[in-house]
């Protein structure tokens, strides 16, 4: 009886768990929060320290995961890119990606100040869920210090690396994991048999630690469902329908981003480029947007987008065999609209003034964070991690907002794929058009 729910849980679409987690749990969530109110009764507070540690669990999980997915991810990103085979094509390509994923941080974060998730957040109810996630009060109240301003944090990017992978500085491993990286690859491009080099086997070495680390990221996906469950009845029992506001603002807020990124954003950046009409070049990529948003994977969508570009807008294959798999790896438009609505979230339950500096800080960090994402689904659960740094949040303030975002990512994730996919073939399109490498003349 065991092994076959097992069994039927492995199976069912991991999309479909997630989902059903988060609507039983709200259900069972609001239901505990129901029944304090007509009882006068803690009830949810009695029986949630029972319940929330297996959604820390989750938690602690995505911490220590995400250090190493950040670091090896960016190392072997880096030290592919054939930067004299390409030359000024592969500039353009990777100007193009990290443009858009400016534009896109910089909607996100302009959505996310005009939208104000959580402004009429009751820090007392929040403090509930940080007592049942087993966190005291007052080390969640007081938050450190900021930052410190813009110099301090440029200060902060450059740092031993050793000692920034013991302080969870991640402005610092990303910097140095980029720099490491593009060392590797220059040293290659230098020698005459690059194949035969030791830093060859070295980026073998790198990119089997990275697929090793993206195997355990799978387990803690097959195990999210549960994590995901045990955080909604927890969020919905002590908070209460309150909780619904944020939830709502957020989604419609990402969602509300992501359209106009797809829908206005790149089409004017065609029409610049070719001269057509965009909306038909983005209609030819209706396949692959579809995929993306079943699989929540912009690797696994990697084939379709393949064919959809050199197939259906004969894209020479030269160029779409580097900039699609290139954008799979570092071109996050969407997470790049969702990342700073958490973060502004945050600013707004812990009265965390946010300064232009803060807003510069944050909107740069999500774009180099956001090359890290991996092409993984719930890639950008992780990286939440690394934006809320900027804002000065301690360990106890980060855990309670990323219990509210394990809830709703499954459904962000889907729209923030489909954006990433269509951003990755929209460059690619869009460079192709600039240098003339089509098979034939496009219709």
């Amino acid at each position: 009886m065991g092994r076959s729910i097992l069994k039927w849980y492995i199976s069912t679409s991991l999309l479909i768990r997630l989902l059903a987690s988060f609507i039983l749990g709200s259900l069972i969530g609001g239901l505990l929060w129901y029944l304090s109110i007509q009882s006068g009764r803690a009830i949810a507070e009695t029986v949630a320290p029972y319940i929330s540690p297996f959604g820390t669990i989750l938690i602690n999980l995505l911490k220590m995961i995400v250090i190493p997915v950040i670091l090896f991810s960016l190392i072997t990103g880096a030290a592919s890119l054939p930067i004299r085979r390409f030359g000024k094509i592969g500039l353009k390509v990777i100007s193009w990606y990290l443009f858009c994923s400016l534009l896109a941080a910089i909607l996100g974060a302009s959505l996310a100040l005009i939208i104000a998730p959580g402004k009429a957040t009751n820090l007392e109810e929040w403090q509930k869920i940080v007592r049942a996630l087993g966190i005291q009060p007052d080390e969640y109240i007081n938050a450190p210090p900021g930052q410190g301003g813009f110099t301090n944090i440029l200060m902060n990017m450059f740092q031993n690396p050793f000692q920034a992978l013991a302080d969870n500085n991640f402005l610092a491993i990303i910097t140095f994991s980029l720099l490491f990286g593009l060392a590797i690859r220059i040293i290659l491009e230098s020698v005459e048999n690059p194949d035969n080099h030791i830093l060859s086997r070295l980026i073998q070495f790198f990119e089997a630690v990275r697929d090793t680390i993206f195997k355990i990221v799978e387990w803690i996906l097959e195990y999210s469902p549960i994590g995901v469950l045990a955080l909604t009845i927890v969020n919905f029992g002590l908070y209460g329908p309150n909780i619904v506001g944020p939830y709502i603002s957020i989604t419609l807020g990402v969602i509300g981003g992501i359209l106009i990124m797809m829908f206005v954003v790149y089409p004017f950046l065609l029409f610049i480029v070719t001269r057509r009409n965009p909306y038909s070049i983005i209609k030819s990529m209706d396949e692959a947007m579809i995929t993306a948003f079943i699989t929540r994977s912009s690797a696994a969508t990697l084939p379709v987008s393949l064919h959809t570009v050199q197939k259906k807008l004969r894209v020479r294959s030269e160029l779409a065999s580097f900039s699609l798999p290139l954008g799979a790896t570092i071109n996050m438009d969407g997470v790049c609209i969702h990342l700073p609505m958490f973060a502004v979230l945050a600013a707004n339950i812990f009265h965390i003034p946010l300064t232009i500096n803060n807003l510069i800080v944050m909107i740069l960090t999500t774009v180099l964070a956001s090359i890290g994402a991996g092409g993984v689904p719930g890639g950008s659960l992780m990286l939440l991690f690394i934006i809320l740094q900027t804002l000065g949040l301690n360990n106890m303030q980060t855990a309670a907002i990323i219990a509210l975002a394990t809830g709703i990512n499954p459904i962000l994730d889907m729209f923030e794929t489909t954006n990433n996919v269509t951003g990755d073939m929209v460059c690619t399109y869009a460079v192709a058009a600039h240098e003339k490498l089509f098979d034939d003349n496009p219709e």
